[in-house]
């Protein structure tokens, strides 16, 4: 499978618009406060399991009464993709792992299933998988957003996909790009149909905080809601000692972000180092956000992760 993603990847054969998501009007400031569970709510299997070194990297949709959760788990060679399963989003059921070497998704539900997003190959790139009325998983044969052309912002691997639709339907996908000076930045693409997508000729929409800022050395796993004539965007910021916290922007048109003066840290020694990977459902004021964490300071695994549960409030 790798051979032919590279083959694919030595095409650059990106698609570009220029494009906006549908206008947000806009309004008062609005102040949202942080809260998290002081202990994790999905935890590391046990050794030898395909999820005993990390558990990463929460999607979570709503699927009739019960939450599902595809998150990522690290058995100390590769990543894999899981289920889990809850009725109130803090008590989940795991029910095994569904994908093999492919994590950092984002699920959506469509009209005939579900689409997950995850990222895999050498060069990283993000593919596609269907989960069909049956509850039988395929995949596409090709990465459905390939690295970008040779001197690009994302000429060497694209990742940390999170899909939303907007504006009648369409979809829209927040994602990583890195380039030959492993600058890690944010773009995002759009798609009518979920599967051939077209990426903003304008990226990257968020830049490297200055130096000395929580997010001076890398950007990632971006996730976008509405609220409050906004789009906002909770992001994975990393400093120069590879500590990561999260970051809050804003943008009426989904192109034109903000950066906001609040950095999530993490609160508890499990989550001490690193908090990360935000999913998030927003319902009225509150958006409840599951998210990664652990306490060791490194740029992708071994970092003892689990997953967390907290939300935004506004104030």
């Amino acid at each position: 499978m790798a051979g032919g993603w590279w083959l694919v990847a030595l095409c650059g054969c990106g698609k570009y618009r220029d494009f906006t998501l549908p206008e947000q009007p806009g309004g008062p400031s609005v102040t949202w406060k942080w809260r998290a569970r002081a202990d994790p709510v999905i935890t590391r299997g046990v050794q030898g399991e395909w999820d005993a070194v990390d558990v990463l990297n929460p999607s979570v949709i709503r699927q009739g009464d019960e939450y599902y959760n595809f998150f990522s788990g690290y058995d100390g060679k590769g990543w894999h993709t899981g289920l889990a399963v809850s009725l109130d989003g803090v008590t989940w059921r795991k029910q095994g792992k569904i994908l093999s070497a492919a994590g950092n998704g984002s699920a959506i539900a469509s009209g005939d299933g579900i689409l997950y997003y995850y990222q895999a190959g050498d060069p990283v790139e993000i593919g596609l998988a269907r989960m069909n009325t049956s509850k039988q998983w395929v995949r596409n044969p090709a990465p459905v957003l390939p690295v970008g052309p040779y001197g690009s912002w994302d000429e060497r691997g694209v990742a940390d996909p999170y899909v939303i639709r907007a504006g009648g339907g369409r979809y829209y996908m927040f994602y990583l790009g890195m380039d030959r000076a492993q600058r890690q930045r944010l773009g995002v693409a759009t798609s009518s149909d979920g599967v051939t997508w077209y990426k903003l000729r304008a990226n990257p929409i968020l830049e490297l905080g200055e130096y000395g800022a929580f997010d001076a050395n890398g950007l990632g796993e971006p996730a976008v809601w509405t609220a409050r004539g906004y789009y906002w965007m909770l992001y994975t910021g990393r400093d120069r000692s590879e500590v990561r916290r999260m970051g809050l922007a804003r943008s009426r048109d989904g192109v034109r972000w903000e950066k906001l003066p609040l950095v999530i840290a993490g609160e508890q020694p499990w989550d001490s180092k690193v908090i990360c990977d935000p999913s998030v459902i927003a319902e009225g004021d509150r958006v409840t956000v599951w998210f990664g964490g652990g306490d060791v300071a490194n740029p992708d695994q071994n970092i003892h992760g689990q997953i967390g549960l907290g939300a935004l409030v506004q104030q």
